[in-house]
């Protein structure tokens, strides 16, 4: 039960997940003018559904209504009775005019058309004399309220389809299906289990029944029982009774032995105390002896502890004193460990900066060599370049001499 209970708590989470819209706004245009259009088509079918009740108490909304709606409705309170009439005429007479006569349903219907629809629009016009109406005029025809019922859920239908995208459509369309399987298996397991309900039912009715017949074979035993109990219980009466007084017979002469034996045995009580009474007195002279040794020992052991718990006294004030001065010696040492820490700590520091400082002076001088033999080759190239200048120009004037 414990782990179905969680199971079924997830199942109705994923049922009212994929029931209910994941989106709670509308988010386009279109679908927000088609609510819009269902809420106007409702507003103008509860309207349109008192009318008939406002035609019927028209002298009493004539002052709140005023004189263009007044007209307009009994206009249609004609038309409305034309076509009653037309209708009934319809059902009465031969079919020869059905043509002419359909023709003038067409008529005034499109006439009772117009006629609502500038009845609604008047109506609309003016929102408080509509909400005064629907106030007023409680009363609505039955079918008239079932069809703005059902025209509601439409509308509510239509919202949760533009909430749903289509996606979640065929996701919701999956879950209804596995649902619909589910309550399938579902009721094939209840059938099959009322089917063993009902095996079960009927043998536990045959187990009854059988046992009803053994209770009754058992009362009927129990009767025959009863009536033997009566009559073994007169003979077991009747055996105590002489079986009591040859007991009591066998009692008495037991007591009169038993009697005797008593004599004898204080006899042999009486000389067994005093032998015992003997044998006491030494006894408790063996108790006092024994008394004034243990007393002796006691003295012994107590001056004994004396003398070591003096010896004991002196062996701790000693041992307080020397763990004195380990305490001491030891915050000393503390201390030390502590210097030497720093010291070496220092040393460690000194001895990195010494490196750090040997390493620098390498570096430096590796550089001043690389430099300076840089400078040497630059030196000796400029004065290989200078000769060689030279020697250009000594050649120079040797080809050309007049210049």
């Amino acid at each position: 039960k414990g782990i179905q209970t969680p199971k079924k708590e997830v199942i109705r989470l994923d049922a009212i997940r994929m029931l209910d819209p994941s989106r709670s706004k509308l988010d386009t245009h279109e679908t927000q003018r088609i609510l819009s259009v269902l809420d106007e088509t409702i507003v103008k079918l509860e309207l349109s559904s008192l009318i008939p009740c406002i035609i019927d108490s028209l002298d009493r909304f004539a002052d709140m209504l005023g004189p263009e709606i007044t007209n307009d409705l009994m206009e249609h309170q004609k038309l409305s009775s034309k076509m009653e009439h037309l209708l009934s005429s319809f059902q009465e007479e031969d079919t020869s005019r059905a043509e002419e006569q359909r023709d003038c349903l067409c008529l005034l219907e499109q006439h009772l058309k117009s006629s609502v629809r500038n009845i609604l629009r008047l109506l609309l016009a003016n929102p408080s004399l509509c909400q005064v109406l629907k106030y007023e005029v409680c009363a609505r025809q039955s079918s008239a309220e079932a069809f703005i019922k059902a025209f509601r859920e439409f509308r509510n239908f239509m919202h949760e389809r533009l909430l749903t995208s289509p996606l979640e459509e065929k996701e919701k369309i999956q879950f209804m299906e596995n649902i619909s399987l589910r309550i399938k298996k579902n009721t094939e397991t209840l059938t099959a289990l009322k089917a063993e309900l009902a095996a079960t039912i009927q043998s536990r009715d045959e187990k009854i029944h059988r046992k009803d017949n053994v209770i009754k074979d058992l009362k009927n035993s129990l009767q025959d029982v009863a009536n033997n109990y009566k009559i073994s219980v007169l003979q077991i009466t009747q055996e105590g009774e002489n079986q009591q007084k040859e007991e009591l017979r066998a009692s008495q002469a037991r007591c009169a032995r038993l009697q005797e034996d008593i004599q004898q045995l204080r006899a042999k009580l009486c000389t067994l105390v005093l032998e015992h009474r003997e044998s006491e007195l030494a006894l408790r002279k063996k108790k006092c002896k024994a008394e004034m040794e243990i007393e002796k020992w006691i003295q012994k052991y107590d001056a004994d502890m004396g003398e070591k718990q003096a010896e004991y006294e002196e062996l701790y004030a000693l041992y307080s004193e020397e763990k004195a001065q380990v305490s001491l010696l030891q915050e000393k040492h503390a201390v030390l460990i502590q210097e030497y820490s720093q010291i070496e700590e220092e040393r460690r520091i000194r001895q990195k900066k010494k490196e750090r400082d040997l390493e620098e002076l390498t570096t430096m001088t590796l550089a001043a060599t690389r430099i300076q033999a840089f400078w040497r080759g630059y030196l000796v190239r400029s004065l290989f370049k200078l000769k060689r200048k030279k020697k250009k120009k000594k050649k120079g004037r040797g080809k050309n001499p007049n210049k």
